[in-house]
């Protein structure tokens, strides 16, 4: 399927009005102000709506495509091919409408921030609200939000040759592959999904992109690809898939282990897969070894990290709050079900984070596997790999290699001390990372020796023995004991190995 099915010429116009209009990220966000948009946050539109009030063109897009709000005919079609859009089924005119006849839109529409401030353009369902009294439909295509610019701001530099987004929903991430790739193939197994992200990807500016309706890895058997990305239907739940967008018909977090188990075939050598996850946390198994043992055997390197753990009640009224009314029967029979599940299955709790694989097609290859709470310097692709070759370099350095070879102390790491004035000794020495992954690590004084003095000019061992003799130690001694500690540092991206 291609996403020339929206009529290109249309997709050309409504483009060109919403740009003019100013809507935009930045447009949208001034026009709403602080105040409505912290409101909208609260699912309260009253401010939002008295922010865009009258006939002016950016108010009543907002009203129309934002706010999902009715907007007078007469002022509709003063701005917008009104007859062409309920042709494709974006908006409905309602000739009885309170007040006189209205237009309705029948999708949400945003705009959508791209790389190098490029205007980009979002379609997905309506958000449903069930205290309104509705619910999602089944095949719900939900917008772009929080996850979606996690997922977005993940992604590895490019340029690559052929990219893929698995489980493309409204089609946010191919709007991001589509600046990085020559070719953009998008999936996903709802047939609504992918005709909205056609849309979103047409009113974007994207042409050429390959859109396949299709489960998992079903709709590109046999072909690889520099880039995967995927925000899978990932939500761990008793049920049956309920709603396409998060749910799949696989047990706990099988879809996730299966996603990252079969991605290696579909990857090119050298090719990157990054996936947002949810994995279980249970009696008597570490999630650490659970997520890592998914990629073992696969060749690939890559980082996993946690970012968030939530407990089994958080978890479900967090997926409950946007499918049922809270307080009514169902809603507690629900809530009910959903934590005998857990308890059945002896789960504690679920993470959330990410998985990044490099497909190093190498028996040695290694992932780190870490919890990161605390911000990170975003975006993370930009460094990305320096953090994936850190931790291979450190996995692949034997004692040996480790004193024979040019270390270099990575940029915007500095050092702190800690201890009481006038003191002789420090009660505590760290390194802490201004970028990056902005880790601290606490080193002792061999350590700290070592990264005011290593440049990247001489090996590590000559470095160690004249530290040792400033120090009063016996060098061998000092050679043994650093670079277990030397070879973490390098690991965790404090330290490079030149050469």
């Amino acid at each position: 399927m291609s996403e020339t099915e929206f009529p290109r010429a249309l997709a050309d116009r409504l483009r060109g009005i919403l740009i003019d209009a100013d809507y935009t990220v930045s447009g949208v966000r001034d026009r709403l102000g602080d105040a409505a948009a912290r409101a909208l946050a609260r699912e309260e539109p009253v401010p939002a709506l008295r922010a865009t009030g009258g006939d002016e063109r950016l108010g009543l897009l907002l009203r129309l495509w934002w706010l999902q709000a009715a907007i007078p005919e007469r002022a509709a079609r003063a701005i917008l091919p009104v007859d062409e859009l309920a042709a494709a089924g974006l908006v409905t005119v309602d000739p009885d409408a309170p007040g006189g006849p209205a237009v309705r839109s029948l999708v949400h529409l945003g705009p959508w921030e791209l790389e190098e401030g490029r205007p980009g353009f979002v379609v997905s369902d309506p958000k449903v609200r069930p205290g309104a009294g509705t619910v999602p439909r089944p095949d719900h295509v939900v917008g772009a939000g929080g996850a979606s610019a996690t997922l977005s701001q993940l992604i590895v530099d490019g340029p690559v040759d052929r990219a893929l987004d698995l489980g493309t929903g409204c089609g946010v991430q191919a709007l991001h592959l589509a600046s990085r790739a020559r070719e953009v193939v998008a999936t996903d197994l709802n047939p609504r999904a992918v005709r909205l992200a056609g849309i979103s990807l047409a009113l974007s500016g994207v042409t050429g992109a390959r859109l396949e309706q299709g489960s998992m890895f079903d709709p590109v058997a046999g072909e690889r690809f520099d880039l995967i990305v995927s925000n899978p239907p990932f939500v761990i739940t008793p049920e049956s898939a309920r709603f396409t967008y998060r749910e799949s018909d696989l047990p706990g977090d099988t879809v996730c282990a299966e996603l990252v188990r079969h991605a290696p075939e579909h990857l090119t050598d050298g090719g990157w897969c990054q996936i947002l996850a949810n994995w279980t946390h249970s009696d008597g198994d570490d999630w650490e070894d659970r997520v890592g043992g998914w990629v073992t055997g696969t060749g690939c390197s890559g980082w996993v990290v946690q970012r968030d753990v939530q407990d089994p009640a958080e978890y479900v009224e967090l997926w409950l709050r946007d499918s049922c009314e809270h307080g009514t029967p169902e809603y507690t029979r629900r809530y009910d079900a959903w934590l005998d599940y857990f308890e059945r299955e002896g789960i504690k709790g679920i993470g959330f984070g990410w998985i990044c694989l490099r497909n190093d097609v190498a028996q040695d290859a290694t992932v780190r596997v870490e919890e990161l709470r605390h911000e990170i310097e975003r975006p993370v692709g930009p460094y990305l790999p320096d953090v994936v070759d850190g931790a291979m370099t450190a996995h692949r350095l034997t004692d040996a290699a480790l004193l024979s070879a040019h270390v270099a102390l990575a940029p915007n790491v500095v050092e702190e001390r800690v201890g009481r004035p006038g003191a002789p000794d420090p009660e505590k020495i760290v390194l802490r990372q201004r970028g990056g992954a902005h880790r601290v690590a606490r080193i002792g004084t061999v350590e700290a020796a070592l990264a005011g003095v290593c440049d990247g000019t001489m090996p590590v061992g000559p470095l160690l023995d004249v530290i040792a003799e400033l120090m009063g130690e016996d060098p061998e001694v000092i050679r043994e004991r650093t670079p277990s500690a030397l070879r973490t540092l390098i690991s965790e991206g404090f330290f490079r190995v030149a050469r």
